[in-house]
């Protein structure tokens, strides 16, 4: 069987995935995570849009955080991140089982929508958006047979806004899941080509 190796564009997208996983860990674990990151994660899931990478993710230094964890894990330099990994390989899961949900992507698409609208109102980090995209992941991400179980701090999951800024950025990783398998990457890139995915990342260059 016959495929084609990793590229650039693949490795970005999966990038993305470990940056939104990253700020996961750091959301449910201090109750909160740098504003900008939060931005970026945010802007990237309302933005459907895009015309290229650096339009969906802004400069790629603001994947710092995302390539740097990917490239220790796969690289093998820091095998420390069960936690990470596992979140990364459940919303990849995800995106595959919702790419063939027409149902579900119809109203993950018209609620998104919804969302880039109101954040136009108030802001792209509004705690009135983060509960509406919040809502709109319960609706339908969370009603899969799959649940990604999140690790933390009960005393910050157990808030509201933290939990619902929780579920925006694994809506984010999802949104970035669906880049990559849109551009390519496919569980055989995960099984034989993680160095070289580390490889062809922007932080190497």
């Amino acid at each position: 069987m016959f495929f084609s190796k990793p590229t650039s564009e693949q490795a970005v997208a999966l990038a993305a995935v470990f940056h939104c996983c990253e700020l996961v860990s750091q959301v449910a674990n201090t109750g909160e995570a740098s504003p900008d990151n939060m931005a970026m994660c945010m802007g990237a899931l309302l933005n459907q849009n895009p015309d290229s990478l650096s339009q969906l993710y802004g400069p790629v230094s603001g994947l710092t955080l995302g390539m740097e964890s990917m490239q220790q894990l796969f690289s093998g330099r820091n095998q420390d991140q069960t936690e990470i990994m596992r979140y990364v390989i459940s919303i990849l899961y995800l995106a595959r089982k919702l790419s063939s949900d027409a149902g579900r992507l119809s109203k993950i698409a018209s609620g998104i929508e919804n969302a880039e609208l109101q954040a136009q109102h108030f802001s792209i980090t509004h705690d009135n958006v983060y509960a509406n995209v919040a809502s709109l992941y319960q609706d339908t991400v969370s009603t899969l047979r799959l649940r990604i179980q999140v690790s933390g701090s009960s005393g910050f999951l157990q808030q509201t806004a933290v939990a619902n800024r929780v579920r925006c950025l694994l809506f984010a990783a999802i949104r970035s899941a669906f880049l990559w398998q849109q551009l390519g990457g496919k569980r055989i890139h995960l099984a034989f080509y993680r160095k070289r995915l580390a490889q062809l990342l922007p932080i190497n260059k």
